[in-house]
């Protein structure tokens, strides 16, 4: 615990790691939990929408996969110059009136880029700066929203709740896609945006009927100099922090570039429209979905799930570069958004768990300002490559990336767990895994 400004007298104390298997929506019984839940579940609608929408508005208004790429970078910029910084004032502010502030500011954006659409006026500066908007307010929801959750469940709750937040996320992402492929074809982007601003009313109203005596009372850091500095010596002093923040980094700075690489697998390679792009997005939410609910099922947040997964997906998304047909690639969609769902909600997940609620603003900013703030460098970088190489190149790029960094990272956590690789046959079977180094020879010979 933080024992004054700039100062923590001991370790974080991690929180056990339940041993058994919940029921998949336990975290629901909790009213507070259950109203911020069903708020999400209108606002997470509205964000796809808006998402799709300003990806085919800016591929229709420039007809450049890089223009989206920016797009993409200017939203995600903010938490990169500023993340660590929103983590401090997430740790010393109470959470929810922060996130009443930041979900109005977010819904007020919303509306003023479907005023410029509708009324014709729309330029692609303006959905620039309209990005940038919501990225400096989500520099601030984003880590509120996280430690919030804590709040609400308590951390017995803790795993089945960030699951289900994954999940409800992902589950509007069926729905908002193909939402905004009908509105986009049929009456335009502009109400896309209407709609996703006025979703906002939703996690407000939820904010506002929370009992505050039954929330969870977590001791927020007092003003003080060099808490910044204080966030990052914390972490760099945890392997079992550091480095799931690194291998998520690299995962999304080059891998994580959808608005990027399947605009232009729809536009340069399968040659179809704005349907095509939502069924996209829309079977990769299955797999997120699937992967968010069996996260909601296992009672642990172990590291070698998150290097396993992301090894996995950077693979498969070089099998998904070399699809021959549209519907070979579709398919691929699924795996997908399991494996990266299950690398997000495992690492952040084992994060909170790990960290002392007094240092869970910073950790978490720095979390998403690796995982969201490297965008603003991945996303043009994969723009250009795909520019100039073809979206098959770009995508293929992007998954060896992720999958070279699971595996290096793995075998360092490995070796700093005192593990080490076992290579042999057991019950029959071949048999891989990391075992504890005194076990080897045990092995060997079991063999």
């Amino acid at each position: 615990m933080s024992t004054g400004p700039g100062t923590v007298s001991a370790p974080a104390p991690a929180t056990p790691t339940p041993s058994t298997r919940s029921s998949m929506f336990s975290s629901l019984k909790i009213r507070n939990y259950r109203l911020f839940f069903l708020g999400q579940a209108v606002s997470n609608i509205g964000t796809w929408m808006q998402r799709i929408a300003q990806d085919w508005l800016v591929l229709s208004l420039t007809g450049s996969a890089t223009a989206v790429g920016v797009t993409t970078a200017l939203q995600f910029l903010p938490m990169l110059l500023f993340g660590l910084y929103g983590g401090v004032l997430v740790d010393r502010l109470p959470k929810r009136p922060t996130l009443l502030v930041t979900q109005t500011a977010m819904a007020l954006t919303g509306l003023a880029l479907a005023a410029l659409t509708i009324t014709g006026q729309v330029q692609v500066w303006h959905v620039y700066v309209a990005a940038f908007a919501v990225g400096l307010a989500t520099v601030v929801d984003n880590p509120a929203r996280q430690s919030f959750v804590t709040e609400m469940v308590g951390p017995d709750q803790l795993q089945n709740a960030v699951s289900l937040n994954s999940a409800n996320f992902q589950s509007a992402r069926l729905i908002g896609p193909a939402v905004a492929g009908l509105m986009i074809t049929g009456v335009g982007t502009g109400w896309a945006f209407l709609l996703n601003g006025l979703s906002f009313v939703a996690p407000i109203a939820g904010l506002l009927l929370m009992r505050a005596r039954e929330l969870h009372a977590v001791e927020r850091a007092p003003r003080g100099k060099g808490q910044l500095r204080e966030g990052l010596r914390y972490v760099s002093g945890r392997p079992e922090l550091i480095w799931p923040i690194v291998l998520v980094g690299f995962v999304g700075t080059f891998a994580f570039n959808f608005p990027v690489y399947l605009a232009a697998f729809v536009d340069d390679v399968f040659h179809a429209g704005a349907g095509t792009y939502s069924l996209f997005n829309t079977l990769m939410a299955v797999g997120s979905v699937a992967g968010a609910l069996l996260a909601a099922r296992r009672g642990t947040a172990r590291l070698r799930v998150v290097s396993t997964a992301a090894l996995l997906f950077g693979l498969i998304e070089v099998v998904a570069a070399g699809a021959p047909t549209l519907w070979m690639f579709a398919a691929l969609m699924i795996p997908l958004g399991l494996f990266g769902m299950t690398i997000n909600v495992t690492a952040n997940t084992s994060l909170q768990m790990a960290t002392d609620p007094v240092m869970r603003g910073r950790v978490m900013s720095l979390y998403m300002m690796v995982f969201l703030g490297g965008t603003p460098i991945g996303a043009p970088i994969a723009g250009w490559i795909t520019d100039t190489y073809g979206p098959r190149a770009g995508l293929a790029a992007g998954g060896a990336v992720a999958a070279l960094a699971a595996a290096v990272i793995a075998v360092i956590l490995a070796r700093t767990g005192g593990l080490r690789l076992s290579v042999g046959w057991r019950h029959g079977h071949p048999s891989v895994r990391f075992v504890p180094r005194e076990r080897r020879e045990e092995l060997a010979a079991a063999a």
